[in-house]
Order: C-alpha cells, then structure tokens, then sequence
C-alpha cells in the first residue's frame, strides 16, 4: 500500500515548519500516491509557507500563553477548547494512517486528537530542552525524533530515538564551495568574512551589538554579511553605504552564505544549530533569552560544552565580546578547532532516519 494519509503539524517558527515540511518531501518521495495535509495555527508564518512547499493546509484558532499576566491569556482556554474540536473534526475527516508533530501551537490539539483515536503518532523535539506540549504528548505518542542526548529526563526511554534535525539537503557538501560563496556575495577573497543571522524576523540585540561594532569590525579588515531579519531591515539598511557591509532582510541563498563566512554568529534555535553542526564553521551563540524555558542557552550549551562553539550571553555582550571575538580571530588553531569539533557533532541523516520511523509505523498498522 502506497496511497497513505499523513497528517503533520508544526508551526509557529521556522523551526518548527521547515523540518515537517522536510519530512513530508522525503515521504512523499517514498509514497507518491501518499495524501498530505498540514494543520498549523491561523495567521502564523505556516500558512503561507505550507502552501509554497505544495501542501494543503487547515488552520486552528490557538495561541501560546503568555507568560507575562496578560488579557489575551484569558482567550487560551476558548482557543484550546475551539482547536481541539477543530483537530478532531479534520481528524475524523481526513482520516490519517499516521499523525506527525515538529512543534509548534497547533502540534498539541492535532496530536491529541490523532493519539486519542489510536492512530500511530510520533513527534519530533528539536530542542535540548522539550516545551511543555511535548512533555505532554510524549505520554501519548508512539515514536519521539530528537535532536540531543540525554533526553530521557523528558521522554519515556523506550521511545526516544536519536535522529537530530532535518536540514536543507543544499548545506550538504558546501566545504568545497568557499571561493563559490565569496563570488556569490561579490566579497573579497582576501578578507575573513563574518555572517551574522537572527532568524527570519530578526534579533534585536543581535542587530544591535552589530551595529554598535560596525567601526570594531572595519578595524579588524572583516567583510560583513549581515541578516538582520525583515522586521529591521529599514531601520538597518542604510548601513549598506559602508564599505564590506551587506544588509540583508533575508538571505535566500543560505548555502552560498555559509559557503562563504569563515566565523558566524547567530541565535541558538534548534534548527539553526543542526545546521551549524553541518556547516562546520566557528560559531558564536548569543541566544535568545526570550523564548520558552531558556531553550536557546540549553541548546548552544549541549555545543559549548563540547568545546565545539563560543557562547555569549546578551547581558555579557557589553563585556566579553570583543575579548572573545579577538581571540577567535587571533588564532587560527581556536578557529580550526571549533570547527572540527562542531562537525563531529552533525547527524547529516535525520530527515531520512525520521521518515524511517514513520514507515515503520504505517507498515506496523
């Protein structure tokens, strides 16, 4: 049997759309005649990119909650209520031999329904540090996909299978397109070049210490591909009149822009940092310390601790980055090192070994 129905949610973030829309590419490369449906968060991000990737897809009326007292707390509980009703509607309709979570609003809704009418299920944690939907979901699932070790604290053990994340297959083998990526950007070949990313919408105090070191970076002979994210691209853009400076609202060309940096800095979300271990550049994380149990920091951790990235915190930027950006840039061996070590820790299969996974569950039907 090849014509299955496979439900998927994850949404919210890129994190969390772009490794189920990898997943659902690799099974669909399996089951041609496979049927899929995606079912993600109204007026989230997902609702336009699901559609691009060639996917149909539902919308639930859900939100997070906030973790500051707010009004729009006092919704969640209709929202939930709304989305599971929802979530068991489509279920019931669309009737799926399998239900796939990567996270996000609406994960929680669809896999509760699809776990509470006994369809095989499986959810994919990205994170070092599991959300509490997933915690949650894990009780009920039958396969949980991560990313990091020692996950067990989190997930009944008998489920857990290592995968690590699904990545662009474009990232694979860019070692050998440096000088390709230099041309892309119109860099010098000459000069270090550093690209700095913030994730889609941006990072603002990434954006900041950027600029703040606009002068630093000159001094130090360094080329600049700077994402700063569509959210500050007109506050930031004028910085283009510089010399070595490109600002960028989004970088679409990923692979080329990894190809050509020799140093990144960027946030510590899951997904970026799976894509980081394959590039195999030296990173500095600054996380967000804005996100849902500080998972960005336990992320860039499970890589620092393994002497295999630098981290920095955004209350220690004003202190510790131009000592720790100098010593970076002063040594060769740091920079050489870094890099080894980060690409030990690449698990370049996980979209395969996943959709493996999902397999097993459909022919175990």
């Amino acid at each position: 049997m090849s014509n299955y129905k496979i439900i998927l949610s994850g949404g919210g973030t890129g994190g969390h759309i772009y490794p189920a829309i990898a997943i659902a590419d690799e099974l669909k490369s399996r089951f041609p005649d496979a049927e899929f449906l995606f079912v993600g968060a109204l007026d989230r991000m997902e609702m336009e990119k699901v559609p691009q990737a060639g996917y149909q897809i539902e919308g639930l009326w859900i939100s997070g909650i906030q973790r500051k007292l707010t009004l729009r707390n006092l919704a969640f509980p209709f929202k939930l209520i709304s989305s599971l009703l929802k979530s068991r509607k489509i279920i019931n309709t669309f009737k799926p031999d399998v239900a796939i979570g990567t996270g996000g609003f609406a994960s929680g809704p669809l896999l509760k329904s699809a776990t509470s009418k006994g369809i095989p299920s499986l959810i994919q944690e990205q994170n070092s540090y599991p959300g509490i939907t997933n915690k949650l979901l894990s009780k009920e699932v039958d396969k949980i996909c991560v990313a990091y070790e020692g996950l067990e604290q989190f997930f009944p053990k008998k489920k857990i299978i290592l995968t690590g994340n699904p990545i662009r297959k474009d990232l694979l083998g860019i070692e050998n397109k440096h000088i390709e990526g230099k041309d892309a950007f119109g860099l010098i070949h000459s000069k270090h070049t550093l690209l700095v990313l913030g994730g889609s919408l941006g990072a603002r105090r990434v954006n900041q210490l950027i600029e703040e070191k606009l002068d630093y970076f000159q001094s130090q002979n360094i080329q600049i591909i700077w994402q700063c994210g569509k959210l500050y691209y007109q506050q930031y853009k004028h910085h283009n009149e510089m010399e070595n400076v490109q600002v960028h609202a989004f970088l679409n060309n990923m692979d080329m822009a990894y190809a050509a940096a020799d140093i990144i800095i960027s946030r510590a979300g899951a997904s970026s940092v799976s894509e980081l271990c394959v590039v195999g550049k030296p990173v500095i994380f600054i996380p967000s310390p804005n996100v849902a149990e500080d998972h960005q920091t336990k992320n860039a951790k499970a890589i620092t601790n393994k002497n295999a990235a630098i981290l920095i915190k955004e209350s220690e930027l004003n202190t510790e980055f131009e000592t720790q950006f100098d010593a970076l840039m002063i040594s060769s061996e740091k920079r050489e090192e870094l890099s080894n070590n980060i690409k030990k820790l690449a698990l370049v299969n996980a979209t395969k070994d996943i959709a493996d996974q999902v397999e097993k569950l459909l022919k175990a039907k």
